[in-house]
């Protein structure tokens, strides 16, 4: 199966691509979207049109919204939504669906969500997510409340929606691996566990990639 591995920075899969190049993995590709929706967008984009894949995996780390999950888990995202693509009114946010822009049930949309029908990820055992994803780091307690309570995401990105949008939009499966390096709104760096999640991340994806790869 022809896999197209991305993420954000290298720095976030730096063990997986060393992974690969020493096991001369053939039927993969690595793509480096940069950071935030609109590089990912692109990236993404671009890359698919070029060389079409069977499934695009997405791999990073991101922050934790709901307080019962543990720092350096991995998750894989069922559903993504967009948290900051709409206007603040009266420190009351209103989506594009709130505002009647944008149906909660155009296509790719399910409800306001970008939904991971695909099945591919049945095959993984890896515990399930609902996640949000921002162009910027959370750290107001409001905001964080408004991502779990009124949209029920359990964690946050700044590129996960990229992805499930346009695997959903060219019809090609995807996964969406994330490991867990922090709890949103905590900026005191020396409370995150990136390196656990680092490895912890990797670690999930050589059974992964080598599961993929090979059918």
């Amino acid at each position: 199966m022809e896999v197209l591995l991305c993420a954000a920075t290298r720095f976030e899969i730096e063990p997986i691509i060393h992974h690969i190049e020493s096991q001369k993995l053939k039927n993969i590709r690595i793509l480096l979207t940069g950071v935030g929706l609109t590089a990912a967008t692109y990236h993404l984009t671009r890359s698919v049109c070029k060389k079409r894949p069977k499934l695009i995996i997405q791999a990073g780390i991101a922050g934790a919204l709901d307080n019962n999950l543990k720092l350096g888990s991995v998750v894989l995202v069922e559903s993504e939504s967009i948290g900051d693509l709409g206007v603040m009114e009266q420190d009351k946010f209103c989506s594009l669906f709130d505002m009647n822009l944008v149906q909660k049930n155009d296509f790719p949309w399910t409800d306001g969500r970008l939904v991971n029908a695909f099945g591919i990820w049945d095959q993984l055992i890896l515990p399930k997510v609902q996640s949000v994803s921002i162009n910027e780091i959370t750290t107001l307690p409001s905001r964080i409340d408004h991502y779990k309570s009124i949209l029920g995401a359990s964690i946050e990105s700044m590129e996960g929606a990229a992805l499930h949008y346009v695997g959903l939009m060219e019809n090609i499966p995807f996964l969406q691996v994330r490991s867990l390096s922090n709890f949103a709104g905590e900026r005191d760096k020396s409370k995150w566990q990136l390196k656990n999640a680092i490895e912890n991340l990797n670690k999930e994806l050589i059974p992964i990639i080598s599961k993929f790869v090979r059918l």
